[in-house]
């Protein structure tokens, strides 16, 4: 018995080295090397953007299949331009976005219809039912896409809102470094491209418009109902107006900056004072009766067990 235990320490202890030496070998030591020298030239989305542009980098099977799907769904103009624009906010800029999107629909809304099939033998049988469940499965598959697009654009302009006040300390040290706000723009989109890729792509396409030709100002509004955050909308109103009256750009940008801390500072305030409210529910219905049988449990207990045969016993003597 025990040269079994030894032999299965002894085989453990082994294994357990040998695990150790490969993950060190395979993942820490090249990790560490790769973080000493730094990121590479080339990352994923700039060599996927490549790949993409020389059609060297085909299109996976589903999404191809997606694509295929979503272009022959019949839509108006108004509607494709109105989901578009919805893609642009969540993050898709993509040219097949709105065709892979209705392509989404459509399958979802056939797994829908597939799983109200599967459940009407459970249904009462009651037609009118039957055809209200598949009614209501096709309609959740329409529906959900679109519920989740839009908690994903909700999700980025949270993303945006919260990375504003950095990028304006960057701009701020920027402009009163001498940069002109074209150049400040570019330097804090390469600055924050690994803590807040959002707003480092959203303010280098930017860059990109105005070195297409279009004006600083319609690139700022661009930029604005690209994202249609609030807070993006008011600092592209303080931008233009500075630039179009020539007024100090670091003391306005540092202004907007405090006032978007203080702001978030409220805000975290308010959730805060709401939490006391929010927990009185779960409090009375689920923490409250545990509390109860802890505490009143072995009381009660103790009653049911010497004070009722008591009582027994006296009303029937």
């Amino acid at each position: 018995m025990t040269n079994a235990i030894l032999l299965a320490g002894c085989a453990f202890l082994m294994l357990l080295a040998a695990i150790t030496f490969v993950g060190y070998r395979m993942l820490y030591k090249p990790g560490r090397l790769l973080k000493t020298l730094g990121n590479p030239v080339i990352t994923g989305d700039a060599r996927r953007n490549l790949l993409a542009a020389d059609g060297s980098e085909e299109p996976r099977a589903f999404v191809h299949l997606l694509h295929q799907l979503g272009s022959k769904m019949p839509s108006s103009e108004a509607d494709v331009a109105t989901l578009r624009f919805e893609l642009m906010r969540a993050g898709f800029r993509s040219d097949n976005a709105v065709a892979i999107f209705f392509g989404i629909r459509i399958m979802t809304t056939l797994g829908c219809l597939f799983l109200s099939i599967l459940l009407e033998p459970n249904m009462p049988p009651n037609p009118v039912l039957k055809m209200g469940l598949i009614l209501s499965g096709c309609a959740a598959g329409w529906i959900m896409p679109k519920f989740f697009l839009e908690k994903k654009i909700a999700k980025r302009q949270v993303l945006l809102r919260l990375s504003l006040p950095d990028a304006l300390d960057l701009m701020v040290v920027s402009v009163e470094a001498g940069l002109g706000l074209d150049q400040a723009i570019q330097h804090v989109a390469r600055e924050l491209q690994v803590s807040h890729p959002q707003l480092s792509e959203e303010l280098q396409l930017i860059n990109l418009e105005m070195r297409a030709g279009k004006r600083r100002a319609d690139a700022l509004r661009n930029f604005a109902d690209r994202t249609g955050e609030p807070e993006i909308r008011k600092l592209v109103a303080i931008l233009i107006q500075n630039d179009r009256f020539g007024t100090s750009m670091g003391d306005s940008l540092r202004t907007h900056s405090d006032f978007m801390r203080i702001a978030r500072r409220q805000e975290a305030e308010e959730r805060a004072g709401k939490v006391g409210v929010k927990l009185v529910f779960p409090i009375f219905f689920f923490i409250l009766p545990s509390m109860l049988i802890v505490a009143a449990g072995p009381g009660i207990l103790q009653i049911f067990k010497y004070l009722f045969p008591m009582m027994r016993m006296v009303g029937g003597g």
